[in-house]
């Protein structure tokens, strides 16, 4: 089968080398210039993990990566410790692959180079899509300098803003949370040494919260800060702000916190806001489908944003190969991963509210009832994108 891939992000190009693997013929087509991420730490559990050993790629990854020990959730204003969730080792043993850290540039570079070498030339950049046009031997992707592809299948993984989305489903309504999100990297030298263990360091507070791991073996030190802000409403992940307002917004948190915000580049401090768009029930048509940020787009505070859209890539390859007909393919690929998107997209807006609770009082209980639950439950790594049964 022909397909055309919208997009060569992460989803895309996953979904590019699993259906090259598979033994599809797949070009892929980028409307950037060059090839490229932002700089921004990701987390994979082993649910993203397993697809990219059947890729192959674990070797390239262990080049790369951090293998954090746990997950510390802590106060605001004290760092005491609220809750601890062990990976590492234990991690490994109990799901069968690693959780790690990546930086998104490095991720990306992994799997472009790996398609590159799959599929020369398989990448087409500069390529602004426009539309689609089905017919019943195949479908035409439409550009904006009128040129065209032609294939079988088209994949629409153009993120936030697709343009396959919106030929498919109109325009999907989203909804301004009223948080927005501090993002930034800077070299660990210009931290104490030993200042924080190899862990997710989640600080929680009234309103707000930040996240802070390492990436690139413990080089770089990245972190996301979501502060509750009814004024900034720009979702651009590259809009830069002013590092005095960073500062400003967690004034009086944890040492560890401003140890960070004040050993980070002042002028490589990025905002954007944070809106939460509801799932939908159907992102298909005969011979188009979407995957990642274009079908089910969701709150960073799950960090699962990059793993369902791999998780979709390889769900996708395997009902292409199951199902007799690419209808009912595509039929069988949203049906197997609605449940499960739906549930990340809810878990993670519900979490949100966790991560920023009135008072201390407050998150001590909360912390406390979730270490005698499940927590965030077995659900999300025990899951493989290898072997799940499609129905």
């Amino acid at each position: 089968m022909k397909v055309l891939v919208a997009g060569a992000g992460i989803g895309g190009l996953t979904a590019a080398l699993c259906l090259n693997k598979t033994g599809h013929d797949v070009e892929v087509f980028e409307q950037a210039r060059e090839l490229g991420e932002v700089g921004a730490g990701i987390q994979l559990g082993a649910n993203a993990i397993r697809v990219m050993q059947h890729l192959g790629l674990q070797e390239e990854f262990e080049r790369v990566v951090v293998r954090p020990e746990a997950v510390h959730m802590r106060l605001f204003s004290t760092g005491e410790l609220l809750l601890s969730s062990q990976l590492g080792d234990k991690y490994e043993h109990d799901y069968g692959a690693p959780y790690y850290h990546v930086h998104r540039a490095d991720l990306h570079n992994i799997l472009a180079d790996a398609f590159q070498a799959a599929v020369p030339g398989g990448i087409h950049l500069g390529c602004t899509v426009n539309g689609f046009e089905e017919h019943s031997d195949g479908i035409t992707l439409e550009f904006a300098d009128g040129s065209t592809a032609q294939g079988d299948l088209l994949v629409g993984a153009d993120g936030l803003k697709s343009a396959v989305r919106d030929q498919i489903l109109g325009e999907v309504p989203c909804n301004w949370t009223g948080n927005v999100a501090w993002r930034g990297i800077l070299p660990t030298n210009r931290l104490p040494k030993g200042f924080m263990d190899t862990v997710v360091s989640n600080f929680v507070g009234p309103g707000k919260h930040m996240v802070i791991y390492y990436l690139r073996r413990q080089e770089l030190v990245n972190f996301v800060g979501v502060v509750e802000n009814d004024e900034w409403k720009e979702e651009g992940w590259t809009i830069k702000s002013p590092w005095k307002d960073l500062k400003a917004d967690y004034a009086g948190w944890h040492e560890t916190v401003q140890a960070v915000i004040d050993a980070v580049d002042k002028d490589e401090c990025y905002r954007w806001a944070l809106y939460n768009r509801l799932p939908v029930d159907n992102w298909s048509t005969d011979r188009a489908t979407l995957l990642g940020d274009s079908a089910h787009a969701t709150l960073p505070f799950m960090a699962s944003g990059a793993a369902m859209a791999i998780e979709d890539a390889r769900i996708l390859d395997r009902a292409l190969d199951q199902a007799g007909s690419t209808r009912a393919a595509l039929e069988l690929y949203q049906n197997n991963r609605f449940a499960r998107t739906r549930r990340i997209q809810e878990s993670s807006t519900a979490m949100g509210g966790l991560y920023h609770l009135p008072n201390e009082d407050a998150f001590r209980q909360a912390f406390a009832n979730m270490g005698n639950s499940d927590g965030a439950g077995r659900w999300l790594p025990e899951y493989d994108p290898n072997t799940v049964k499609l129905t």
